[in-house]
């Protein structure tokens, strides 16, 4: 079961969790604000730990390539096979979030995260390196989603859009940290010795969590009722008659197939597309193919990271200043998932057309950047669609229908480099694939997600 945090307001406490306000409402949980902010700085290190693991695999595909003699078909099979499990673990653990404390699912997963960097420092095989992204790509299913549920029980929902960025900046600060660092540790001391470094760092995390990571006062029943009672307020007119709270549970079914978070899930599969390329091929895409130094493509990397979090740490807190001035989420947090996911489409499907590195490396960081901002605002779109108690099972299966393309997209690309006339080809072929899915996806979430409209059809504002 969830614990309790100990910094939340007594139970019983006027204006705590359980309080009652004078219209016999239940009352705005307190907002703690000291460790709230130190639960997302646990989160957003959560973050950068769990991107850095993801994408250590494809720094060093060009030595374990050339050291173990694999083909690209076979590196992206091992690539792919991380998201083997990663759905549904993420689904599988997204609705045990209603039963177990985030603290434990998040304790969890970095040891396992530890444990997954062993088999490849055992013995250095195809089979080790599967068995460890498997066992990685299971631990990481449920973490950017139970994360997300985690930092939302610490902050109301009109606090929610900087804490969302800096939870998703984790993603881009581990892609900005992790290219230098561990291509340091791997063109210094060999691809192995980065293995270990994130193991011990995912160990020191999980310790630290263990004793700082308590669930706060915005995730069980009573903040479940105050958040609806506040909504079914803000959209009765004035003077009208009150009222009944909207549900606790609403049937999944419901919640499942509405549009916002139909759309949401379109949305973070375009975004996802070219994360999961981006992990697995973009370091050998800049050293095979621009002819980039590891250094040099570690920069690069890093510089794209660095756009992606400009554009976390600006979108959402403008999102959070438009949502309290009154504009609907459609517009504030729907339609900017769709632009983007459209954007970083149309720089992918240019980038056969291009000469030049300039124009070249414009087009990769809003190719492999520009989609960020997707990722914090379609956990906020679903939430406002969802009770509370339910947020933690749908946000497990966003994020896992969300993730699946880490299933296809690193192996149809190192198919498709075999296959091709040519090694550029191939490239070509990869990235106007790439771009096809995605614009699908970004013109899916532009028409579906219209959070006002489905909360009013299921009754949750």
């Amino acid at each position: 079961m969830a614990e309790p945090s100990s910094s939340a307001p007594p139970l019983d406490a006027p204006g705590g969790v359980h309080g009652i306000d004078g219209r016999g409402s239940p009352a705005e949980p307190a907002f703690d604000r000291r460790h709230a902010w130190l639960i997302a700085a646990m989160i957003v290190a959560f973050m950068l730990i769990n991107y850095a693991d993801k994408s250590v695999l494809g720094l060093a595909a060009v030595p374990i390539m050339d050291e173990l003699g694999i083909s690209n078909s076979m590196y992206g099979m091992i690539s792919s096979s991380f998201s083997l499990l990663f759905s549904l673990s993420g689904l599988a653990v997204g609705f045990a979030s209603a039963r177990v404390s985030s603290r434990v699912l998040l304790f969890t997963m970095a040891v396992l995260w530890a444990v997954a960097q062993v088999p490849v420092l055992v013995v250095a095989s195809v089979p080790a390196l599967v068995a460890g992204r498997v066992l990685l790509g299971a631990a990481e299913g449920p973490a950017a989603s139970m994360s997300m549920h985690a930092l939302y029980k610490w902050f109301p929902a009109d606090r929610r859009g900087l804490p969302s960025a800096l939870q998703i900046s984790g993603a881009a600060l581990g892609m900005l940290v992790a290219a230098p660092v561990v291509t340091w540790l791997i063109t210094g001391f060999g691809w192995r010795s980065a293995f270990v470094v994130l193991a011990v760092t995912s160990v020191v995390w999980s310790m630290v969590w263990w004793w700082v990571g308590h669930d706060g006062p915005y995730g069980g029943r009573s903040a479940g009722r105050a958040d609806g009672h506040r909504a079914a307020a803000a959209a009765r007119p004035a003077g009208a008659p009150g009222v009944s709270a909207p549900p606790e549970r609403l049937p999944y079914r419901r919640l499942l197939l509405n549009g916002t978070v139909l759309g949401s899930i379109a949305a973070a599969f375009g975004a996802s597309w070219a994360l999961a390329l981006s992990h697995a091929w973009l370091p050998a895409y800049l050293r095979t193919e621009l002819g980039m130094t590891p250094g040099g493509a570690a920069t690069v990397i890093s510089a794209i990271s660095a756009f992606s979090l400009v554009l976390l740490l600006s979108v959402p807190v403008l999102v959070d200043t438009l949502r309290r001035r009154g504009r609907s989420s459609r517009w504030s947090t729907g339609a900017p998932q769709g632009a983007a996911v459209a954007v970083a489409a149309l720089a992918m499907a240019a980038l056969p057309l291009v000469d030049g590195h300039g124009a070249h490396l414009v087009l990769l960081a809003v190719a492999f950047g520009g989609h960020a901002i997707v990722f914090p605002l379609h956990y906020m779109t679903a939430s406002a669609v969802v009770p509370a108690l339910q947020r933690g099972a749908v946000f497990g299966v966003v994020a896992a229908a969300g993730t699946l393309p880490g299933l296809v997209s690193p192996y149809l690309t190192g198919r498709l480099l075999d296959s091709a006339a040519t090694r550029s080809d191939g490239w070509g072929q990869a990235y106007l694939l790439s771009a096809g899915v995605m614009l699908v996806c970004a013109v899916v979430a532009l028409v579906t997600i219209r959070p006002e409209r489905d909360a009013r059809r299921l009754g949750v504002g």
